[in-house]
């Protein structure tokens, strides 16, 4: 197991200090806050270690209330809102500073025989034959406005092994805009444990990190990293239909139906690479244009 890995996974093993309150540890995104992807798998931890083992994570619900700062500990309170015969649903609130930053209702559900069909996998080229983050971040690292954004990003994801089937927004904005779709393979940088919990969870943490870039691709954005927009995660739902390993590749098939009223939404699928459907993901973050588009203020997101 990477390093990076073995750490992310230290991040995400939150420490129970009460029955059903857990802290965890936070660090700083490639901006100065809290990675939401972050807060939302360590949540969702805390939700699934207060669940019988025999039930797994079939879907959650979150909001992003305030931004989260990567300097001081989150605590995660776990309501118990119900334990029926076949499904547990959970309530977990963030806290730091005394204040909510996030909320996240989750369910679980016993393994069950049921209908089945889904939705088929799109075409999508071999992952192992795209360029690696290594690989693409330095051909355009004279986009990003700071010069260490690319450095940073590298670090933030050398956990995982995340590749763009076409150049991400940032290396096309220039061009203007283009079909609001994007797809990405990713693998965890390393081999997990056979708890399906820990797979939900990174799968969870990686889902916050490239969901809206098919709302800038629709207006020709290059993202906070190129400075022609700034925003945040508002929520996030996602769905868990068949089992899946995040150490395995999956193709995450995203595209934007809608933006408006500053805001942009993201839909996406989750495919194994044998083509089964394993997560729906819906995410709607604010999407805000500078007032002065000459100006470039700080990275990253601001407050809603």
């Amino acid at each position: 197991m990477s390093a990076p890995l073995q750490s992310l996974l230290d991040l995400l093993d939150v420490e129970r200090i009460e029955e059903d309150i857990f802290r965890g540890d936070s660090r700083p995104a490639v901006v100065p806050r809290v990675f939401g992807g972050q807060v939302a798998a360590q949540a969702l931890v805390a939700a699934g270690r207060t669940v019988p083992e025999d039930r797994t994570a079939h879907s959650l619900h979150a909001y992003f209330l305030r931004i989260g700062d990567p300097g001081a500990p989150i605590v995660y309170t776990v309501d118990r809102i119900r334990d029926g015969r076949s499904f547990t649903t959970r309530r977990v609130v963030a806290v730091q500073h005394g204040q909510p930053i996030f909320h996240l209702s989750a369910s679980f559900q016993t393994y069950e025989e049921g209908l089945e069909h889904q939705a088929p996998m799109p075409s999508a080229p071999d992952p192992e034959s795209l360029p690696t983050a290594a690989e693409m971040l330095p051909r355009h690292a004279h986009l990003f406005r700071d010069p260490g954004v690319g450095e940073r990003l590298l670090e933030a994801r050398a956990a995982v092994d995340l590749r763009y089937v076409e150049e991400p927004p940032y290396a096309t904005a220039a061009q203007g805009p283009r079909e609001p779709k994007s797809q990405v393979w990713f693998r965890t940088n390393g081999k997990l444990a056979d708890d399906p919990l820990l797979h939900v969870c990174l799968a969870t943490y990686v889902s916050d990190m490239t969901l809206l870039d098919s709302v800038l691709l629709a207006h020709g954005r290059g993202g906070w990293a190129v400075g022609d927009v700034v925003g945040a995660s508002l929520d996030h739902a996602m769905w868990f239909h068949r089992p899946f390993r995040a150490d395995e590749w999956l193709l995450y098939d995203q595209h934007s139906p809608s933006a408006s009223g500053g805001r942009g939404l993201g839909q996406a699928r989750i495919y194994t690479a044998d083509g089964k459907l394993a997560i729906s993901v819906i995410q709607e973050g604010v999407i805000r244009v500078p007032r002065t588009e000459g100006a470039r203020g700080p990275g990253g997101a601001q407050e809603q």
